[in-house]
This record gives C-alpha cells, structure tokens and sequence, in this order.
C-alpha cells in the first residue's frame, strides 16, 4: 500500500483545469496521466458561484485523483475557449508541477495525445534533485511533470508514489513578486524561502525576450514543504481574459488547506461553506481572489477537529 501525504498547512489540495471538452481530456488525463476519476458530474451552482464564476454553474466537471491515493484532486471543467488566451503570457495560475516516475519515458507516452511536449525531459546543471518536463494540455493548461531524485537543501520533495501523483508545486504569474510574496505570507501564512533569477526558457520562449533574459522567483513554503513559486512576468503580460462570470482558462484555480478559515483576513467571494465534493472531506472552504487576479481556495483542515478533540474533557 502507498503512502498517502498527511493534509498540513499549506497542502496543495488540487488544481481547477479549464477544457473545451471533458472527455477528451479524460482519455489524456485518465489514459495517459493514469489519474483515477472519483466524480463526473455537472458543476453545481452553489461551487460555481463560490468561485465566482455562477455562469459555469451546471457545466461537466469530472475529477480525478492519483492512483496513489494522494489526497489532491485535478478537476476538468467544461468550458469554450477563449480566443484571447494564450499559456505563460497573462498573470495568474500559470502552471501546475506533478511529481511523476521515470520522466524520460513521457515523451513516447505522449505520443497522439492532447499532451502537447514544449519542454522535453531535461537534467539541469546544478539542479539534480529532479529533472523537469513540460507539457501543454487541451484547455492550454500548463503541466510540469517532475521526476524526484533528491531533497534540496531546506525542502522536502516528494517521490511518486504511482505513475503520475499529485501536485506538489503551483506556479504563480504575477505583476508584482514581492507583492504576491507579502500576500502569501500574510494572509496564508507561508513563508518565503529561496529567491532565484535565472535565465527562464518557458518565459522567454513565451514573450520572444532573447534567450539570456533573467526573471526572478521567490519560492514560499510551509516548513521544509514547497507550495508556490512566484514569478516576476515581464511587463508585457495581460491580465488574463475570460468569459464573463466564467472560471479563467487555462490553470483557474488552486485549492490549498489552511488550519482555520476564521483567522484570515480574507475578502471571500460567498462565505464559508461546506460542500460535498470529495476534496472538501466534509470541510469548510471558501475562495478569494490574490494579487495577481487569481482564484485561491482554501480550504480548513483536520487540525481544527483535533483542536476541540484535545479540548474536550476526558473521560472513559
């Protein structure tokens, strides 16, 4: 049996994916991922205006999960293109990072697929503690699928536990880095750990910067746990374009747990409530909007029950 992830601060709970047709990103998501559905059912109104998106409401939505048992959730959202939208040029959710086994062998994997490979596996010097890949999906979306080799100094980085696991990193467009940074950690409580500026390929491939062009990002964590990398977009990126009151394309939503829904200072679109859907496991969540235009859902976690367990007199 594999070892699933606790649910902590800060977990990555899934990710929303917006696609022109669920089921043909299930035969690339179930097919090829190897991801398990759990729920394919129609977006309910209640989810969708919580989002602020009310006129996806009823739109197919199928969810997925890692053979794994890893208690993080990818959920297809059918919804028509938007025209204006292209990856890696607006800000917002930009990318999500899988951690996934034998990363050499996805390429052939991929093949005839609405995987589309724009970074082929590659060892990066200096970086052995796992070798990236990256892949564009039908709806645009933006997937890294990482294959772990080793812990980094200061960060824990999960092995994959089934072909494709979960995610394990969620990748941030934003306008202002520091800005998105301060927000994170004052309003989530994650904590920045280390900032890079690296020549970034997937950046300057998307807004034609020559190839030595550098970009910064600020990587926040919760303990020794990666969670978000924020990127400094150049100033030439958009907001992102959606259809009215729809969820954005491309990577709309991320989902992260969070001790206490109370204690944040948080400007929520409909308040705190409960829904049935399997990521929520009985909990209550609630969605905001960050800095750079994107959709953070939060969502509390185990620790509360555990919290009043403890408080509760003793007793036989």
């Amino acid at each position: 049996m594999t070892r699933q992830p606790a649910i902590a601060h800060g977990t990555i709970l899934g990710g929303v994916v917006v696609v022109p047709d669920v089921d043909a990103a299930l035969a690339d998501y179930r097919g090829r991922l190897g991801l398990v559905v759990v729920a394919d059912d129609a977006l309910r109104a209640e989810l969708a205006a919580s989002w602020g998106c009310p006129a996806s409401a009823g739109a197919r939505c199928a969810t997925l999960q890692p053979a794994s048992g890893a208690p993080c959730f990818i959920r297809l959202v059918e919804q028509p293109d938007h025209r204006a939208f292209r990856p890696t040029r607006s800000y917002g959710w930009a990318a999500y990072e899988l951690t996934v086994q034998d990363v050499f062998s996805w390429p052939d994997r991929l093949t005839d697929s609405g995987f589309t490979v724009v970074g082929p596996p590659k060892a990066i010097a200096g970086m052995d503690a796992f070798i990236p890949m990256q892949v564009l999906g039908r709806g645009q979306e933006m997937l890294y699928l990482n294959e772990v080799q080793a812990d980094m100094a200061g960060t824990d980085l999960p092995r994959a536990q089934s072909q494709t696991d979960h995610i394990f990193i969620v990748i941030l467009a934003a306008p202002d880095r520091l800005a998105s940074v301060r927000w994170y950690a004052d309003v989530v409580g994650l904590t920045a750990t280390d900032h890079f500026t690296i020549a970034y390929t997937m950046i300057n491939r998307a807004f034609d910067l020559p190839p030595d062009t550098l970009t910064t990002l600020t990587m926040m964590q919760q303990g020794r746990m990666p969670i978000i990398e924020v990127d400094d977009y150049p100033a030439t990126a958009t907001i992102r374009p959606r259809h009215a009151d729809m969820l954005p394309p491309g990577n709309a939503l991320v989902t992260l747990a969070v001790p206490d829904l109370a204690a944040l200072s948080c400007a929520w679109l409909t308040p705190p409530a409960r829904h049935p859907d399997a990521i929520y496991g009985g909990r209550r969540s609630a969605t905001t909007i960050g800095p750079a235009g994107e959709l953070v859902e939060l969502v509390e976690y185990v620790e509360q029950v555990e919290r009043a367990v403890r408080a509760a007199p003793s007793g036989h």
